[in-house]
């Protein structure tokens, strides 16, 4: 920064700029300027699925908001491992971001052997959305609540069978969950994403799955799957009549899927708290709550330091979970 920005700078943000000593140039530089070029915003996901949707629909907004465009690049590749290492490894400047979400910030951690500490390599921005999980059988299976599927489960030869969108997916950590609460051992049916998982669902090939309701919701509204519980903690709007986990026996449980919003580590908090209330802001709009809430999504708003407890919160109880169970996954 030459002699006479870096003096501008100190006389716009003079207070703040004292307070940040030594950091001074850079403190209001990141504070001035931000954002003066295109935000890259890294996903984890292949383009299509319920977590590019609310991506591209709340990044459009916050585009406008900030007065710059924010392009989507999707990464997919080991459950969004790969994107969340890129996105460690970037220059903490706000330019390059990624929607971290479930399996890059909570499941990935428990049981995968991981380049990027999903808590120290990132500052995190705040909370998209969240959908509840919802555990469904096919429309042949008699099952037509929580405790009959276990019933089943105890009594059928061999056992029942879940999909799920592979080892240490979260689909497949939250039946495990299940089966640790209530003591009832399933068969694992492991796919290479919750596409195929799902298929065979549908086409009798497994008796269960407990896919995101964003995911499961076109099915259920069709008839062709039944949802016997969702695992948020209170019962899900979209889907009134169905009883949660806990509401069935089993108190405390709750496995919600979420995506949220990720810088590098060392981002300066100015330029945080940019992204944060232009994403707060887009999360605000009528449209946004409207097309959420047509995916059976719900915006979740939430300052940088909640949605960082919520990370160690999440990270804690999957670890636990792996822990408790001495889970074995394959890699």
């Amino acid at each position: 920064m030459n002699t006479t920005l870096s003096i501008q700078c100190a006389r716009k943000y003079l207070g703040a700029c004292l307070l940040a000593g030594l950091g001074l140039p850079f403190f209001c530089n990141a504070q001035a300027t931000f954002p003066s070029r295109v935000i890259r915003l890294i996903v984890p996901v292949a383009p299509g699925g319920g977590a590019d949707q609310v991506a591209r629909m709340v990044s459009e907004k916050m585009g406008l908001s900030l007065g710059t465009s924010i392009i989507i690049e999707n990464k997919a590749g080991a459950s969004g491992s790969i994107a969340a290492l890129e996105v460690a490894r970037a220059t903490p400047d706000g330019y390059t971001l990624m929607q971290c979400f479930v399996a890059t910030h909570s499941t990935n951690p428990a049981v995968l052997k991981i380049k990027y500490d999903p808590i120290a390599d990132f500052a995190p921005v705040g909370m998209m959305a969240q959908t509840s999980n919802v555990l469904v059988v096919g429309e042949k299976n008699t099952a037509k609540n929580l405790q009959e599927f276990l019933q089943l489960a105890r009594t059928r030869q061999g056992g029942m069978s879940f999909s799920s969108a592979g080892n240490g997916s979260s689909t497949h950590l939250i039946m495990e969950y299940l089966e640790n609460q209530s003591g009832v051992k399933l068969v694992h049916v492991p796919y290479k994403g919750a596409a195929p998982a799902l298929q065979d669902l549908l086409g009798g090939q497994v008796d269960a799955m407990f896919p995101s309701l964003t995911t499961a919701l076109p099915y259920i509204k069709s008839g062709k799957l039944r949802a016997l519980a969702v695992a948020s903690s209170q019962r899900d709007p979209v889907l009134p009549d169905v009883p949660t986990v806990a509401e069935q026996g089993f108190a405390g449980f709750s496995a919600i899927q979420w995506w949220g919003l990720c810088a590098p580590a060392k981002t300066p908090d100015a330029v945080v708290a940019r992204l944060n209330k232009a994403l707060n802001e887009a999360l605000a709009l009528p449209e946004i709550k409207a097309r959420l809430h047509d995916m059976a999504a719900e915006p979740t708003p939430m300052t940088p330091g909640q949605f960082e407890n919520f990370l160690k919160t999440e990270v804690a109880k999957w670890t636990r979970l792996v822990r408790e169970t001495q889970l074995q996954i394959e890699q």
